[in-house]
């Protein structure tokens, strides 16, 4: 009995220590989050404006080749946004599951898909299961920079200006995380080449600017000219987004994770606490009644000998 009472209390400690490290990764990534939204917020004017401007420049200039869209698409890329570290809960599973669900529809379309990974965890799951990818970019999840947004966004653009017979793409994909709420994040899709104009009519403007006016621009030089340049640089804003929202979503994912594992190991030291105190009382009463019964044996053998 005294063996599993040192084996209980062994797990206690151990659980207890384990407890402490699950709270300390649980208060980080409580920081980290709030990081993440300010380096999200601070990003938005920009977005913002930039995202008016390209679309004031597409509704002039129609046969871009950033907007035209082709007409038999054959190859598609697919940029997935994973994390570098786990202990996040399902954060990269719901977001391969995603790719996944995306990369089975493309090949059902008749399109070939590349595939271009961003995170350890992504490259470690399609390496194992021997996928080709593309291009790939690790160590920056969980900070990304607007220079790593230029990276992958220079090597996207470049594969989509080039033509399918040059090892081209017509379409670029995006599975990412969306940050909703501390409790919330979703995985999904978003088509990031060609571009989609649509058309919003006077409601949806207002709900989305408000009492503000729309700018009126002039473009000097021509619009053609200023859409070269404005819609690269739309398009690594996006990507960047994006690596903003699934940094936020990979620290939200991870607190409430190691929330879950505290709240476990918690319960788990009360639960091996009630089993060693059974021990303690087993055992104690074990040794009673060794005593009783030696002093009955002895009183036994006293009143023989009398």
């Amino acid at each position: 009995m005294g063996a599993q009472l040192r084996v209980y209390r062994r797990r206690i400690r151990s659980t207890k220590s384990m407890a402490k490290i699950t709270r300390a990764m649980e208060l980080i990534a409580t920081t980290r989050i709030t990081k993440a939204q300010r380096a999200a917020e601070a990003a938005g004017p920009y977005a913002r404006e930039i995202t008016r401007a390209v679309s004031a420049l597409a509704s002039r200039v129609s046969d871009h080749p950033l907007l035209t869209e082709s007409e038999n698409p054959t190859r598609a890329a697919v940029l997935v946004i994973t994390s570098d570290k786990g202990l996040a809960g399902a954060f990269s599973a719901n977001v391969l599951k995603e790719a996944e669900s995306l990369t089975q529809l493309l090949r059902e379309q008749g399109k070939e898909v590349l595939t271009y990974m961003v995170g350890r965890k992504g490259v470690a799951f399609y390496k194992f299961r021997d996928r080709p990818i593309e291009a790939q970019w690790e160590g920056f999840t969980e900070r990304p920079t607007y220079a790593h947004a230029q990276e992958i966004g220079s090597a996207l653009i470049e594969k989509f200006l080039a033509d399918t017979s040059d090892g081209g793409v017509d379409e670029i994909h995006v599975v990412s995380t969306e940050f909703v709420s501390m409790l919330t994040q979703r995985a999904g899709t978003v088509r990031a080449l060609p571009l989609e104009v649509e058309e919003s009519d006077e409601s949806e403007l207002e709900a989305a600017h408000g009492s503000e006016p729309l700018p009126l621009y002039e473009f000097e030089p021509s619009a053609e000219e200023a859409l070269d340049a404005l819609l690269p640089q739309y398009v690594t804003n996006r990507i960047y987004f994006a690596l903003l929202d699934a940094s936020a979503s990979q620290q939200a994912s991870r607190r409430a994770a190691m929330k879950a594992a505290t709240d476990n190991a918690e319960d788990l030291v009360k639960n091996l606490g009630r089993l060693a105190n059974q021990a303690r009382q087993a055992e104690i009463t074990n040794e009673l009644s060794e005593i009783v019964g030696g002093a009955d044996a002895l009183s036994a053998a006293s009143a023989g000998s009398e």
